[in-house]
């Protein structure tokens, strides 16, 4: 379906081994919880890689942009919770993109996802968007298909020093565009990676080379609406038998 929002926050990254059942349970329990539950903020996914990439990719939809640098979003960020000051060390190859909502169309929501993050040629940026919204309208509404939407990154935004961002072993990383196709068949989704906006697809109508595509099955998703008392924070806090 088309995305909830006019911006959205996408990250990918790794987490350290043998943490993977501390992070997911964070995650679920507090984090995406917390997240989804300040004001703006609309729908929270994570999904886990299906192939070769980084581990998690993990998307939210907020009403717009600004949400992302908004005084309440900035609390948390700059107030890390203990279960978070305890996970995020662990965290690993960080990519934290804020974007804008460029293009986006489609119906339902798939548990099966390609994100692929690319850069324009500069001089043939407008040619490579008109190209890509075009191909996405097409695409869309394809059988094994739910959703098609390309995101622009607002760099200045995605570079907002933080409390949280100093817990992680590296600086983050940040995407330039970054297209997302969802679907409920995988096999449909994943040909598109080698097919309809592979590397050399992307780089025909005016992309830099090194466009990384990845494929991801979508493990947890959460609206602003689950979320009881959504802007009061966290529901649940780790437990001792969880740290």
């Amino acid at each position: 379906m088309a995305l909830l929002g006019q911006g959205a926050f996408v990250a990918w990254h790794n987490i350290a081994a043998g943490r993977e059942t501390d992070y997911d349970r964070w995650h679920s329990h507090e984090h995406m919880l917390e997240r989804v539950g300040i004001p703006g903020f609309l729908r929270g996914r994570r999904y886990v890689a299906a192939a070769d990439g980084p581990r998690y990719l993990v998307l939210y939809e907020v009403t717009d942009v600004g949400v992302l640098t908004s005084p309440a979003y900035l609390e948390r960020l700059d107030n890390p919770t203990a279960w978070t000051r305890e996970v995020m060390p662990a965290v690993r190859d960080m990519n934290r993109t804020l974007c804008r909502v460029v293009a986006s169309c489609g119906c339902g929501v798939g548990h099966a996802a390609l994100t692929v993050r690319f850069s324009p040629v500069p001089d043939r940026a407008d040619e490579l968007g008109r190209w890509l919204r075009a191909e996405l309208e097409r695409w869309c509404g394809s059988p094994g298909l739910t959703g098609a939407h390309l995101l622009q990154a607002d760099a200045a935004a995605s570079r907002t020093p933080t409390r949280e961002k100093q817990l992680r072993a590296q600086p983050d990383a940040v995407a330039d565009w970054v297209l997302l196709v969802e679907g409920y068949d995988r096999t449909t989704v994943r040909d598109l990676q080698g097919g309809a906006f592979s590397p050399e697809m992307l780089e025909g109508h005016g992309a830099r080379p090194g466009a990384a595509g990845d494929l991801y099955g979508l493990a947890y998703l959460v609206t602003h609406e689950d979320i009881p008392g959504s802007a009061a924070g966290p529901v649940v806090r780790a437990p001792s038998a969880q740290g």
